[in-house]
């Protein structure tokens, strides 16, 4: 049975335009929300309904909660519960300083007793699956992590994702993978292992090693088709069938698109910046075509940016 490829939570991208891309090209196995603030989701904030939008598949989309205040979590899981979705996950490994500041993200990984009395309250309150997304905690310390984990194991987490570096690490230092396989070994739930995938080959190598799930984020986000061209290589791994080339343009156009449609005006902007500051990696003047989009105010003068670029590198259309 192949190892399942999962979409990671990403602020600004993991929304139901990005799934919609990558369903386009055949999709992935779950797909993880963007972070939902428990306090405005319980509140009835004025986005909210965007933000637990599950389409185009609810039955392999998880929710991703994030808060400081366990009642309010607790309540916001159980208003999730009524909704159709895989699950319920829980962030403790957000490492934005706005987060931490708040008592959030990682900084839960700081109060272990908190933590598992967290889970204490949430867990009767869902019948979900109920997952936490960490990183390894404060410091490189495995017994800790392990320890960590066994506490919200105990509590009645299914399901954990690591993303292997300390909470003051950026992404310039690489993920410690051992460190996913080694908290496999030392839990009964399952384990997904989430960070620094290049391409297919880099999600088939970790999905061929300890662990139970491989997480992809801003890879899925350059290279939307990533997740489908893994398992078409997985299938044929002599590589004997040529995956079908990728037109840039298309994809970034039908971006748009979707954004438009599934997204409300005030976060069109941001959405789309978020989005191209990975896409445009593909391209050879990405940094330039970076630049032009992050001038406009509208949609509209994106698709013109991009459309005028490929007007005029038509060799730079399919990939």
């Amino acid at each position: 049975m192949s190892v399942p490829f999962l979409l990671a939570p990403m602020a600004e991208l993991s929304h139901r335009a990005l799934r919609e891309l990558i369903e386009d090209f055949g999709g992935c196995d779950e797909y993880f929300t963007e972070m939902i603030s428990a306090g405005a989701l319980i509140s009835g904030g004025p986005f909210e309904a965007y933000y637990v939008d599950a389409g185009p598949c609810p039955a392999r989309v998880v929710y991703q909660l994030a808060g400081a205040d366990p009642g309010q979590i607790a309540a916001a899981a159980a208003l999730l519960d009524r909704r159709d979705c895989a699950g319920i996950d829980l962030n403790m490994g957000c490492s934005a300083p706005a987060i931490v500041r708040l008592g959030a993200g990682v900084r839960w990984m700081a109060y272990p007793d908190k933590a598992a009395a967290l889970i204490r309250m949430v867990r009767p309150q869902t019948r979900k699956r109920l997952s936490v997304k960490l990183r390894l905690g404060m410091e490189a310390d495995l017994d800790g992590l392990v320890t960590f984990c066994r506490r919200l194991e105990d509590e009645g987490v299914d399901f954990i994702t690591l993303h292997p570096r300390t909470a003051r690490e950026k992404f310039r230092r690489t993920a410690r993978w051992d460190f996913v396989g080694a908290l496999k070994q030392s839990l009964r739930i399952p384990v997904a292992g989430n960070g620094d995938i290049a391409d297919a080959a880099g999600l088939l190598h970790r999905a061929a090693g300890d662990c139970d799930a491989v997480m992809a984020g801003r890879l899925a986000v350059r290279a939307p088709w990533i997740f489908a061209r893994a398992r078409a290589m997985e299938k044929e791994p002599s590589g004997k069938g040529e995956p079908p080339a990728v037109n840039l343009e298309e994809t970034a156009l039908r971006f748009l698109e979707l954004l438009a449609r599934y997204q409300p005006p005030e976060f069109h902007m941001s959405r789309a910046r978020r989005f191209f500051a990975y896409f445009c990696d593909n391209l050879v003047w990405g940094n330039y075509v970076k630049t032009l989009l992050g001038r406009e105010t509208a949609l509209a003068g994106m698709e013109c940016v991009l459309r005028t670029y490929f007007g005029e590198h038509p060799e730079e259309r399919l990939v």
